[in-house]
């Protein structure tokens, strides 16, 4: 379940054009190029939530030369887990999903033939992640089994507007309060002691998210995102280790685009998959 683009960036291009296994409206999918080619991703096309700038801010937070399992919780179309693929060639990626549809289009991305020096790096599990502990074990996901999780929630606000469209209501609205501190308790659940927990979410979710964190998640750093320089930011970046006490920090925020409106220095190097984040997360 992945969330809208974060800004007014131009979606990646469609590399092809193809349908979806069930015709009909709304059934069509596109092939599209992230980092310049260097991975593709099978997305809805005219309906559901396309990847954009928040997958790919998620899949620069993890330091490029780190190793181990890592979970993309709620991996939607799985450009953020893939775009982590790539940055990081010692990372083996897990991308969990519940949503039928979402899966079966995964399960096509991981099947392309630009993918496949990806493939032994990847796998696809489906899994519903507020579900119970033996549930959720059952499904594959152990507790305390994953380096690091990567993860980008729905996260507007419930008993606001929701979208006609299905696959996108389920994306980007929470259903219900609590919703999101029952999701990152979930994600610390699943690190092992010392791992990285790596989130995107929007200002107004933060007191929910550090109060789910409390004993769970420490050394907490917060990075506000902003789409153009003096504007207030659109969304957080929250990066932590379970078990840390280190206290809260604030960074410095990152800005996508300058007051022009082009592409800033910053967001170029995110779309292109040449940003390193996780110094800022160290």
């Amino acid at each position: 379940m992945s969330s809208p683009e974060t800004s007014d960036v131009a979606p990646p291009r469609p590399a092809a054009a193809v349908e979806a296994a069930e015709p009909g409206p709304g059934s069509a999918t596109s092939v599209d190029a992230f980092y310049g080619g260097a991975f593709h991703v099978v997305q809805p096309r005219g309906h559901g939530q396309r990847a954009g700038l928040d997958a790919l801010l998620l899949a620069a937070m993890l330091p490029g030369e780190g190793a181990g399992r890592v979970a993309d919780l709620g991996a939607g179309t799985g450009a953020a887990g893939l775009g982590l693929a790539i940055r990081v060639p010692a990372a083996q990626v897990t991308l969990v999903e519940r949503n039928r549809q979402m899966l079966e289009l995964l399960r096509a991305t991981l099947g392309l033939q630009q993918n496949v020096g990806l493939r032994s790096r990847l796998a696809v599990m489906e899994a519903d992640l507020l579900a119970r502990r033996p549930v959720r074990e059952a499904a594959g996901l152990a507790d305390g089994s994953f380096s690091a999780v990567i993860t980008n929630p729905p996260f507007h606000p419930p008993g606001g507007r929701v979208s006609p469209d299905r696959l996108r209501a389920e994306a980007r609205a929470v259903p219900d309060a609590g919703f999101l501190g029952d999701w990152l308790r979930t994600a610390a659940a699943l690190l092992a002691s010392g791992g990285r927990l790596a989130m995107i979410a929007r200002p107004d979710n933060l007191a929910e998210l550090v109060a789910a964190a409390d004993r769970r998640i420490g050394g907490l750093t917060l990075v506000p995102v902003h789409a153009r320089p003096e504007r207030p930011a659109i969304r957080i970046l929250l990066g932590g280790r379970k078990g840390s006490r280190a206290p809260l920090r604030i960074h410095t925020g990152l800005v996508l685009h300058e007051a022009d409106g082009a592409p800033s220095a910053l967001g170029t190097a995110v779309s292109s998959g040449r940003a390193d984040l996780g110094v800022l997360f160290d």
